[in-house]
């Protein structure tokens, strides 16, 4: 097999996602002056007070559902909410904390054995970042003028009625887009890699990274990276086919925003059958292939996309179907922040709202399902390493089964996307080459089954519901 491309640990990582303005307010002392009440409904620029102290009187919380790596949303000094036009790339948002604060969230986090990935945001910056604010105040003659994109003075930052000048990411005037051909700012951008690998995180998801077309700039990217951590996990957001970074040279993995159009089409919405479903899965597992696949991000949902169960409709039990073979596919699972208690919303704002604290709010059982899920995941080594083998995409029962193997142990997933009960008459496991007589026991409902024929039989399934296989020790 071929070496793959992402640290080892990844594959046996499960991620959380954390927008940290509205996980969790752990120091009042540092809201903004106009913070609104925790709870309140969020709009593109109000402020709860989230922070990192939150994050870190929360740990136990995360640590009891399984979590062993956190991918925060930027944290470095911003005027926004998100933080995605940063001012200052080496100063923690003081509205988030110091310094100090993260120091103690980063000690507290590897003390539990949970990684920190912070987002990187080098395509643009804000219009206060030190560079632009000087080529504001100095127009042409600011040394700092080859920095962004210039196209003739004076420039329109704020007056909507001009043209804006300088170019800015998807033409919004508050995000100034990089000259990252320029030698100065890429060795400023490497710096700030750099740096925050010095003080300690995990890794880097960068924001946008397609936007900045020059691949050289990702080579020397990983370089400066993996100098001061092999072991650094390098993530880029790419909403489609992100294989012209995943050579090796560049990225570890990417945001698998593919894998969730697919579980969205089939598990949320209904738009395609077991069958197309399969079809989509066997293409997708084709395109990334044994050394990028492991590597991989993999969500149901993200800052960026409605919420899962609000594109269910509310069904938590098609949330909780998508959780469980998201748990159960090869690459990493990634929980964005409240999906584990049924927290809803649609899109940008609303995806964004605070994590309700008051565990009365909670829906337990979609919590204890998620926990569970992610429980199987780690107790079972094959979950996370084992060749993925598809058994069955069968249109019209609308059941998919799939298997992971490999030298010593045997998984068998069955999905029941329907809203009935089923019973699944015959599985075939011709492709497997089990010996007759072997038991197999589902771990979600404790049936004991036996193969026989090259087949498992009568396997009954909860409607939206699973049976998840384990052959018994030393029978495969």
């Amino acid at each position: 097999m071929p070496a793959e491309i992402a640290p080892a640990w990844v594959k046996d990582a499960v991620f959380y996602q954390i927008f940290p303005e509205r996980f969790a307010n752990g120091d009042p002392s540092n809201d903004p002056e106009n913070v609104q009440p925790w709870g309140t409904p969020p709009t593109i620029h109000n402020f709860m007070g989230g922070d990192l102290q939150g994050v870190i009187d929360h740990l136990d919380y995360l640590e009891a559902l399984g979590v062993t790596a956190i991918y925060f949303n930027p944290i470095f000094q911003a005027s926004s909410n998100h933080k995605y036009n940063t001012y200052d790339y080496f100063r923690i948002d003081p509205h988030f904390g110091d310094l100090e604060t993260f120091r103690r969230l980063r000690d507290a986090c590897h003390r539990r054995g949970i990684r920190v990935i912070l987002d990187g945001v080098f395509n643009h910056c804000g219009r206060g970042f030190y560079a632009f604010h000087d080529v504001l105040e100095n127009g042409p003659h600011s040394p700092y003028r080859r920095w962004f994109h210039i196209e003739r003075f004076p420039l329109y930052p704020y007056d909507e009625s001009q043209p804006a000048n300088y170019r800015a990411w998807w033409n919004i005037r508050s995000l100034p887009q990089f000259n990252i051909w320029h030698a100065p700012v890429r060795a400023y951008l490497l710096s700030v890699a750099r740096y925050w690998l010095e003080q300690g995180i995990d890794g880097w998801r960068l924001d946008v990274p397609n936007e900045i077309a020059d691949h050289e700039f990702w080579r020397e990217f990983r370089r400066v990276v993996k100098r001061v951590n092999p072991e650094a996990y390098i993530v880029g957001e790419i909403w489609q086919d992100g294989t012209p970074w995943l050579d090796g040279t560049q990225f570890d993995g990417v945001m698998n925003y593919l894998l969730r159009e697919i579980c969205v089409d089939f598990f949320a919405r209904d738009a395609m059958r077991a069958d197309h479903f399969g079809q989509r899965i066997d293409a997708l597992l084709r395109l990334y292939g044994p050394t990028i696949t492991p590597g991989l991000l993999n969500l149901l949902g993200s800052h960026d996309t409605p919420r899962f169960v609000t594109l269910a409709g509310g069904d938590v039990a098609r949330l909780k179907l998508a959780l469980l073979f998201l748990c159960t596919y090869p690459g990493a699972p990634m929980i964005y922040y409240g999906d584990e208690i049924g927290l809803s919303g649609e899109g940008d704002p609303h995806c964004r709202a605070c994590f309700p604290w008051d565990a009365a709010r909670w829906n337990h059982d979609l919590l204890d399902w998620t926990r569970r899920c992610i429980a199987l995941r780690r107790e079972h080594a094959v979950l996370r390493h084992g060749a993925y083998l598809p058994l069955l995409a069968d249109r019209s029962t609308n059941l998919y089964a799939f298997a992971r193997r490999d030298h010593t142990s045997l998984a068998i997933v069955v999905l029941n996307n329907n809203a009935h009960a089923l019973t699944l008459m015959r599985l075939p496991l011709t492709r497997l080459e089990l010996p007759d007589g072997l038991p197999c026991t589902d771990r979600l409902s404790g049936r004991r089954y036996r193969v026989e024929r090259a087949a498992l039989s009568d396997i009954l399934l909860p409607a939206r519901g699973a049976a998840v296989l384990f052959a018994q020790p030393g029978g495969v």
